[in-house]
């Protein structure tokens, strides 16, 4: 595979519209007092009772440390609230309360105003694409983590220098 331009290659302009959209949710969300970094708990909350802080990181995909503080956020806001597992009281459960579930009814249509916006002019059969080619991204880079290129040592390294 030949290596394009930094600026039209896949990883640059899925930055780019990540950040495009990320900026204009922010900016419908805000009314509401909401964040678009709040939406994958919202959207997770919304389909089960209650998940402890652990099965919410999962099932958002946002890491432990970032989880606290968004949790903290929302909790302080009124979105929702922890309570003790009758299973283990040490595992705290989070679910949404009432203001968090309807303010989730306002969020689904800033989501779609901005789906809309970003995929004007469209096929349907180029979005379904699009959906497909984006979930086999997503499955690819996760399959392949990262973190496990940088356990390697870099080349040139000190140790690799020695003999």
């Amino acid at each position: 595979m030949t290596h394009p331009r930094f600026d039209s290659a896949p990883a640059a302009l899925i930055n780019i519209a990540s950040r495009a959209l990320t900026r204009i949710n922010d900016q419908r969300l805000r009314p509401l007092g909401l964040t678009f970094a709040q939406m994958p708990v919202l959207a997770a909350l919304s389909k089960a009772d209650a998940l402890s802080q652990k099965e919410l990181a999962v099932l958002a995909r946002i890491e432990q440390p970032s989880m606290a503080q968004l949790l903290a956020r929302m909790d302080r806001d009124g979105l929702i609230r922890r309570g003790p597992a009758r299973h283990d009281r040490r595992v705290s459960l989070i679910s949404l309360t009432e203001t968090g579930r309807a303010k989730l009814t306002q969020v689904r249509s800033a989501m779609f105003e901005t789906n809309d916006q970003a995929l004007k002019g469209f096929s349907a059969e180029e979005v379904d694409l699009l959906l497909d080619l984006m979930r086999r991204l997503v499955a690819n880079l996760e399959e392949n983590p990262a973190d496990s290129a940088s356990d390697a040592e870099p080349t040139g390294s000190r140790s690799s220098r020695r003999r």
